[in-house]
């Protein structure tokens, strides 16, 4: 039987060692299904898959990204529900860097295979598992047509002023040194969501969105548009986060280079995965942190201090690029989880319309919800992202408008796409 006749989308997003994946019905929002696959390539695997009350879990070794697949294919088969029956009319990936060359969604060929992969110098630690898994799927479900989403691709409006680097003209545009952008479709998402929420048309609307989880990035969307956004070449620069820096001297590398003995590997290492949170006080989850914050630890209050106050800055920062604010909005698993973070960000900025009314942030938020004070100018809210949502709609969007719409013959397993291979 066709449980979903109008079509459902299975949302891939491949990890260096893990696989995400959803089967998403892009109409209701739904997920019908989900799960994960982790540890690809160690001694233990763990693969975890979801459908209705049924969650399944096995710990055998997933020696990589086809086997790892494969599993999650069989699950389906075996779990529910089976992929045949879903409908399946588009495999959605998620790509990180898309670079110049993406402004926005495609379908999946060798061309657009070629580029990415020609991006990879840009975003070495995503790209390359990104494309195994595209690949991989491309051979395991060659019947329905494959489209990347690229997490850069809401930023490219950015206006010249916001993506220049002031460096060397020549070496920026050699080396694709520019600001890019991350968490676009977080961004692009839940900006819409806001407009959604407040019953207003989302080209009038002028929005900060922070989407604050172990990554974090903030964006300004002016009209649907955004024109500002704080990662830039990669997902490095900006916010504090959970085990990255965010902004930093760029001299502090050629210091611990000359100084410290240390090598282009080892700066890195510090800087993505020894610093942040983590860096300051020996931990980046946050429930954690506010317990040892509550026993007195100085390194995790200072930990939170500075997390907040380059927060805060860059809502400042924001105001001052929009001029007015319509919404600030909070998102991801911090945003929308941590009433502490949202209170200390929003603390003293009543002169600029902005005001939490405390009972309403309280606690968590699974729904989206506005927590601002009735008598503030800009609305404050937390809207839970969904960005196998987003990329299952926008997959859709793209098939159809690339005539790639398959059959909608229920009794056709799985839908037949014409010229795609």
């Amino acid at each position: 039987m066709n449980q979903h006749p109008h079509g459902s989308v299975l949302v891939v997003n491949s990890g260096s060692s893990s696989i995400k994946y959803q089967l998403v019905d892009p109409v209701g929002g739904a997920a019908i299904a989900s799960g994960i696959v982790e540890r690809i390539g160690e001694e233990a695997g763990v693969v975890k898959h979801t459908f209705g009350d049924t969650t399944v879990e096995r710990t055998d070794p997933v020696p990589d990204h086809d086997a790892g697949l494969r599993t999650v294919l069989g699950l389906f088969d075996e779990v529910g529900p089976r992929l045949s029956e879903a409908h399946v009319i588009a495999v959605g990936h998620r790509v990180v860097h898309g670079g110049s060359t993406f402004t926005g969604p495609a379908v999946v060929d060798d061309d657009v295979i070629a580029k990415i992969d020609a991006l990879s110098p840009l975003a070495p630690l995503h790209n390359p598992p990104n494309l195994t898994g595209i690949t991989v799927a491309r051979e395991l479900l060659p019947d329905v047509p494959h489209v990347v989403v690229f997490d850069t691709a809401f930023f490219h409006t950015l206006p010249d002023a916001a993506a220049t680097y002031a460096i060397d003209v020549d070496v920026a545009r050699e080396h694709g040194v520019r600001r890019y952008g991350f968490h676009g479709t977080s961004h692009q998402y839940v900006s819409g969501e806001v407009a959604r929420v407040l019953g207003r048309p989302l080209a009038d609307l002028n929005q900060i969105v922070l989407h604050l989880g172990n990554g974090a990035s903030a964006s300004a969307v002016r009209g649907g548009v955004a024109v500002e956004t704080s990662m830039g070449l990669t997902p490095l620069e900006g916010l504090v986060m959970g085990t990255r820096s965010g902004d930093i001297d760029a001299a502090v590398l050629i210091h611990l280079q000359r100084n410290a003995g240390m090598s282009v590997d080892d700066v890195d290492d510090l800087l993505n995965r020894r610093s942040g949170l983590k860096g300051l006080a020996g931990e980046n989850d946050f429930r954690s942190l506010h317990q040892l914050i509550e026993g007195g630890d100085a390194a995790a209050q200072r930990a939170l201090d500075v997390y907040i106050h380059r927060l805060r800055k860059y809502i400042g920062a924001y105001v001052a690029v929009l001029g007015r604010v319509d919404a600030i909005t909070f998102t991801a698993g911090v945003g929308e989880n941590d009433d502490i973070v949202r209170a200390l960000a929003c603390a003293g900025l009543e002169p600029l319309g902005i005001a939490l009314d405390p009972e309403r942030n309280a606690g968590r938020k699974k729904v989206a919800t506005i927590v601002s004070a009735d008598w503030a100018s800009t609305r404050v809210l937390v809207v839970p992202t969904n960005e196998e949502l987003a990329i299952a709609r926008q997959a859709v969007a793209t098939i159809e408008a690339a005539g790639l719409e398959g059959t909608s013959d229920e009794s056709d397993p799985a839908p037949a796409v014409a010229g795609h291979a």
